[in-house]
């Protein structure tokens, strides 16, 4: 393989939601040299690649930033950082009003103000996010981009980052990055469980396919605190296409009931995680399947739900119109996802303060990956990038790079090099992460289990994700794309053992829906109102319970 070295400033891991805002707020306040390595391409890349129909996170006409922090901690059942929250809060409409004069189709009503949907949410017309997003970013001359590289790991000596090692995904280039900050936004992590859907359509998932949790393994490797891995997302989805529901319970109104034509949500409660409990518990005694409700619906509602899928989840319409059961006429029935791990939606992610710095000096997270402030979406994903950005600017004033030595570079090289030898290998990167699910599925609450899992079962788990992570070291690959498929199941694997060491510290059920222990099946809130972080060391990953403090 051949090798370059490049020298910057400010490295941005993942040119998503996050990483293109944070090079946007650096560029715009400095002429420092930023570089944003991006997998895929940054035009359509990350989770608002198809486009969205909503900004979720917004303080509407009436309400404070205050406001969504008490919605934000309620619909978490306690476990969320106030001062994240609060941070993030107080920027969401700025970065609202910025994507407005950027372009984003923002819909207003004849007083030319914000269409919302809900309490804390407005309408759009996003599928020109990304690229808008993009543009942004691209368009400073002191930001530079590299497509198609595949970050495989961040350099750290005596708890300080250096930079990171990447790969060229077409052409096999490995990359020496040194810079003086790096910020981490490379998203949460999906495909550790097995998903609803197999074999050739197991993308339609909730969550975006690509995000491996990468981020997330270069901090736990390296020794970074993590938080709340425990707080699983399982989204309430359209079933079949995986589309959201949100449109439907917020848009029109429609409300979850059982093939009775019962409505449930009551009785088990609106938080999120109880509306994926009640769908889970109807279904297990025998009132399934579950619906939401939308027959009745105006002819106007129907084409306006026709339309709000066509920005995000085409499918959905496509489903509807081959099968000329439209909404108004017929329920659409539901069922919940395989658990991802996502900061975004829960609390899991990287242990920051209000600088977005986690526990390794210079290392900055941002967005899904950043831990602590739940319900952030995507304009907390941007406010959180702001944040970052004015934080690492300063943090620049007064730090100097290390640089990454030899030694470093040349064990990374190698082992790159070793897993793409071109040799035959008894399994393959696919076959082993089918095996890796099938795990997670029986033994860590996934679907298979209703989401609930045992003290017993969890230990299953983790002895078969360790053995799959020995098998991996015989994994090996003919060209760059296929070394990627490797870094990715091991960057899954290496989530997977935090998530089961998380699970099985909380002896407790605080979010039944999301995580359903069976020995503990009771919330506790004298003695498991914290926060479970974990730091691993030793080759041990270490639990620290962390007090929830006000404010």
């Amino acid at each position: 393989m051949k090798s370059e070295r490049i020298k910057t400033d400010i490295l941005i891991i993942g040119g998503g939601t996050a990483g293109c805002y944070t090079a946007v707020t650096a560029a715009e306040n400095s002429d420092k040299q930023i570089l944003i390595c991006e997998k895929a391409h940054i035009k359509r890349s990350g989770c608002l690649a198809a486009g969205v129909n909503a900004l979720n996170a917004y303080i509407t006409e009436g309400r404070t930033p205050q406001d969504y922090v008490d919605y934000c901690v309620k619909d978490a059942h306690g476990i969320a950082r106030e001062d994240l929250l609060l941070t993030m809060s107080q920027r969401l409409n700025a970065v609202t009003e910025r994507l407005d004069r950027e372009g984003l189709v923002i819909l207003k009503d004849e007083q030319g103000k914000y269409v919302a949907r809900g309490n804390r949410n407005i309408k759009i017309n996003g599928e020109n996010i990304k690229p808008l997003l993009a543009g942004m970013a691209q368009r400073h001359p002191n930001v530079r981009v590299l497509n198609r590289v595949n970050i495989t790991d961040i350099d750290v000596t005596g708890n300080r980052i250096n930079g990171a090692f990447g790969i060229g995904i077409d052409d096999g280039t490995f990359y020496i990055i040194e810079a003086s900050a790096v910020l981490i936004a490379t998203g949460g992590a999906a495909g550790l469980y097995k998903p609803n859907n197999p074999g050739f359509s197991r993308h339609k998932m909730w969550y975006c396919p690509f995000n491996t949790g990468a981020g997330y393994a270069m901090g736990i490797r390296h020794g970074a605190e993590m938080t709340t891995f425990e707080m699983r997302f399982i989204a309430l989805r359209c079933k079949d296409t995986i589309a959201p529901t949100g449109t439907l319970a917020q848009g029109v109104g429609a409300k979850q009931i059982n093939a009775l034509g019962e409505v449930y949500e009551h009785k088990y409660g609106l938080t999120t995680s109880e509306r994926v409990y009640g769908t889970t518990a109807e279904n297990s005694a025998g009132r399934g399947p579950c619906f939401l409700r939308t027959e009745g619906i105006s002819e106007q509602q129907e084409q306006s739900l026709l339309k709000a899928y066509l920005n995000m989840a085409p499918s959905q319409t496509l489903k509807w119109l081959e099968s000329g059961e439209l909404p108004g006429k017929s329920n659409v029935e539901i069922e919940g996802t395989e658990p991802y791990i996502v900061g975004g939606h829960t609390a899991s992610g990287f242990w920051v303060d209000t600088d977005r710095a986690t526990t390794i000096q210079g290392l900055y997270a941002a967005g899904d990956v950043a831990g602590g402030a739940p319900q952030k979406y995507v304009t907390g994903a941007l406010a959180e990038g702001e944040i970052a950005a004015q934080a690492m600017l300063r943090y620049l004033d007064g730090n100097k790079p290390a640089g990454i030595s030899e030694e470093s570079a040349v064990r990374h090289l190698s082992e790159a090099e070793r897993f793409l030898d071109g040799s035959d290998s008894p399994y393959s990167a696919e076959q082993l992460e089918e095996a890796m699910q099938t795990v997670m599925d029986s033994y860590a609450g996934g679907i298979k289990t209703n989401y609930r899992f045992s003290e017993k079962s969890l230990g299953i788990a983790e002895k078969r994700i360790i053995q799959l992570e020995g098998l991996s070291d015989s994994l090996r690959a003919k060209d760059p794309q296929e070394l990627m498929y490797i870094y990715e199941l091991r960057e899954r694997l290496t989530v997977c053992k935090t998530v089961i060491a998380h699970l099985r510290a909380r002896k407790e059920t605080r979010w039944a829906g999301f995580a359903g222990n069976t020995d503990h099946p009771e919330r506790d809130d004298e003695h498991w109102n914290v926060f479970v972080n974990s730091r691993f060391e030793n080759g041990r990953t270490e639990i620290i319970l962390r007090s929830v403090s006000k404010g």
